[in-house]
């Protein structure tokens, strides 16, 4: 019984991550400027990627595989700040070029 709603937790939760990756792209080609783009993008997909990792965190086998899935969305988390705050410099820069 608990395995079942284990299962049936993690299929929510990755589907939900799924759909929140899906509104990121979206997000990604419907909106108007670099900015709104960058921040539909980042904040869309780290929480697609927070609900996919909580959703798989239930089917790993231990506790190092545990650790490595929350490493990875911690590290995905700093390295989308980061590149999306350097994008969005550039493009300031380029519209003060301009």
């Amino acid at each position: 019984m608990m395995s079942r709603l284990l299962d049936i937790f993690s299929i929510v939760s990755i589907t939900a991550g799924a759909f929140f990756y899906l509104a990121g792209t979206v997000g990604l080609l419907r909106l108007p400027d670099a900015y709104t783009r960058l921040h539909a993008l980042t904040k869309a997909d780290n929480l697609g990627l927070a609900l996919v990792v909580i959703g798989l965190l239930p089917q790993v086998d231990s506790v190092l595989a545990a650790l490595k899935l929350i490493l990875v969305w911690l590290l995905v988390l700093l390295s989308g700040a980061a590149v999306s705050q350097l994008i969005a410099r550039a493009e300031r820069r380029r519209e003060t070029r301009s």
